[in-house]
């Protein structure tokens, strides 16, 4: 266990799996305290009913070495968020890393779907979830955030700037929410700069998260038997690679120079040396630009 981040204290809103987990858990291995939210807990499922839950991962934040605190919160709800953020002021009285994961989006999207074909429900019900909660949950932090210098907020979420840019993404509502977060980022950075403050855009790469490896029929020690199917799925990695880079931007004196910027774990990799649980340093964006998306086969030599 590193102590790098021993008297930190983190928010991980949207902590229950995949990225959110794997950031809470670095965080806690680098001696954070961590709160860890979403609304699957051990006593009551979210409409994705899936088995993990935020006490699972406030366990595996406190098993890395930090203190892992779960507290069940819809962050669509203000009172909620703020109730939250009030618990973390009178126990804490600070808070040094934001790090918006929530997305709650999987099961309201179609591939491909035209925006006038999309279910209009199910499209807005995505950017409520995707964007909204950002926003709120961002409106009642910040001000704690803010009273101590040095300051972090992660924006989480899938591609990067330049790729977003020049690539339609899955369908209108998808493309749309994750644009959002990247823009959502750079204002924050704007307004959080001059304030002692820093705000970053951060995507993983190909995620091997719990509804990842599911789809694929496949668990985190066996992955490798999908790439018969999914040969470029070589180049994914697991969620505590995503934790590693918000743990090493989070005890970064100088991190500020990244502010407003758009980040993504295979090229934090590269600036801070660390590597993904196997010891690779998968970078997946570079990889879909040069291999996947120019239409050669899968090979991921020289890119993990």
């Amino acid at each position: 266990m590193s102590e790098q981040l021993k008297d930190r204290v983190a928010l991980v809103a949207g902590a229950t799996r995949g990225a959110g987990r794997g950031i809470a858990v670095e965080l806690g291995a680098a001696g954070a305290t961590v709160y860890v939210t979403g609304r699957t807990t051990r006593a009551r499922r979210s409409e994705y009913d899936r088995p993990e839950t935020i006490e699972d991962t406030a366990d595996l934040v406190t098993e890395a070495g930090g203190r892992g605190i779960a507290v069940p919160t819809d962050h669509l709800e203000p009172g909620q968020v703020k109730a939250l953020v009030d618990r973390i002021a009178g126990e804490q009285g600070r808070l040094d890393v934001l790090v918006n994961d929530i997305w709650g989006g999987e099961t309201l999207f179609d591939w491909d779907a035209p925006l006038w074909e999309h279910d209009l429900d199910k499209g807005l019900r995505l950017l409520r979830l995707a964007v909204e909660t950002h926003a709120i949950t961002s409106h009642h932090a910040l001000p704690l955030l803010l009273r101590n210098p040095g300051g972090l907020v992660v924006e989480v979420t899938d591609g990067t700037a330049d790729y977003n840019r020049d690539h339609y993404r899955v369908s209108f509502f998808y493309d749309l929410a994750k644009s959002a977060v990247l823009r959502m980022a750079f204002a924050l950075g704007h307004e959080l700069g001059p304030r002692g403050a820093t705000a970053v855009a951060l995507t993983p790469g190909w995620l091997r998260s719990e509804i990842m490896l599911d789809q694929f029929g496949v668990r985190e020690d066996n992955w490798r038997d999908a790439l018969d199917d999914v040969p470029h799925f070589a180049i994914s990695e697991t969620p505590r690679y995503v934790g590693r880079a918000v743990a090493a931007l989070a005890a970064d004196p100088e991190a500020a120079r990244f502010n407003g910027a758009s980040l993504s774990s295979g090229g934090l990799a590269q600036e801070y040396g660390f590597t993904d649980l196997d010891g690779s340093r998968p970078d997946a964006w570079r990889y879909l630009v040069e291999v996947q998306d120019a239409g050669k086969p899968a090979d991921v030599t020289g890119y993990r």
